[in-house]
């Protein structure tokens, strides 16, 4: 079930409208509709735990792996950590088209992956000299 999706259950499990869950969590109903559809996600970890406040679920629930991980590279790294994250996990998916490993491997696999990522780029963030380094990205 995609994040969207798990938003519109549990809106319509509680009898909410997109009108009440965007009073409720502060957003416009159209970005409600964004959520729903797919088009749009929420932008800091602040913001899932609102919705997930909202529709009384754990954030987890409402997180894929694949969404904490490109949150935390953005949190960590910026614009071009997430961006680097999100290049990584489409690439990697790719890899795994065949269906010839089984799922528990390949979760495996890809948590292995990411935190490699995010080990890299810690360790290449601290190696990179002052002047090249971006105050905030």
């Amino acid at each position: 079930m995609t994040f969207g999706e798990k938003i519109k259950a549990e809106r319509r499990k509680l009898g909410l409208t997109q009108i009440e869950l965007g009073e409720r969590i502060g957003v416009t109903n159209r970005v409600i509709t964004s959520y729903e559809n797919g088009k749009s996600f929420p932008r800091t970890r602040e913001a899932y735990k609102k919705i997930a406040d909202a529709l009384n679920v754990n954030v987890n629930y409402l997180l894929s792996d694949d969404d904490a991980f490109v949150m935390e590279a953005k949190e960590q790294f910026g614009y071009r950590g997430k961006k680097g994250a999100e290049k990584l996990l489409a690439e990697v998916t790719g890899l795994f088209a065949g269906g010839e490993m089984a799922e528990e491997d390949m979760d495996e696999l890809m948590l292995g992956i990411q935190e490699a990522y995010v080990e890299a780029k810690k360790r290449n963030k601290k190696y990179t000299p002052k002047k090249y380094q971006k105050k905030s990205e």
